[in-house]
């Protein structure tokens, strides 16, 4: 599903799918097509511009399952921040935090599945960032030798997908979000 309300293609599903929203509702910031999780709707213009706006370095919490095994040296050089290349110029990213999930992950398939590979294994980390440029997360785990193979949006600040099934919309309360 494109995190947009505007079809680019018939056959596209975007989130005017999932239901009838209000005519200023607008999504605040995107998810790429190969990206699922957390996306915030609202007409909020002063929200949007908080949670937009790079100053106020809101965090965002990702789940992303690697080819390979990350080692601990690989999961340091992650967390400092690398050079990713952002339209034909390079660019250090913030620090972040990192964590190797070592739970199993119980989310639903993806449709379409991703790329299986008998011989390789594949890690989940726990990735917080409070920056967003353009597919930063998947250019970071490549700066440090593991493809991304699925990205969750699991948070966005205090707020979190908890029981939210792909699909899924819950209006909340004015003074949640804007905790």
């Amino acid at each position: 599903m494109l995190s947009q309300f505007t079809k680019e293609m018939p056959e596209h599903q975007t989130l005017a799918d999932l239901a009838e929203f209000p005519k200023n509702v607008y999504p605040v910031g995107r998810l790429d097509k190969d990206s699922e999780g957390l996306l915030i709707l609202t007409d909020d213009a002063a929200l949007t511009y908080r949670l937009l706006e790079p100053k106020f370095a809101h965090k965002r919490t990702y789940w992303v399952q690697v080819e390979g095994s990350p080692q601990a040296a690989d999961l340091q050089q992650l967390s400092k921040g690398v050079r990713i290349k952002l339209k034909n110029k390079y660019y250090q990213t913030l620090p972040i935090e990192v964590q190797l999930l070592n739970a199993k992950i119980d989310i639903p398939n993806r449709n379409p599945p991703i790329r299986f590979r008998q011989n390789i294994p594949t890690t989940w980390l726990a990735l917080t960032l409070t920056e967003g440029k353009n597919r930063q997360v998947r250019k970071m785990c490549a700066a440090v030798g593991f493809p991304v193979l699925r990205l969750i949006r699991v948070g966005i600040e205090a707020l979190t997908l908890a029981d939210l099934k792909p699909g899924m919309v819950r209006q909340m309360p004015e003074k949640k979000i804007k905790k």
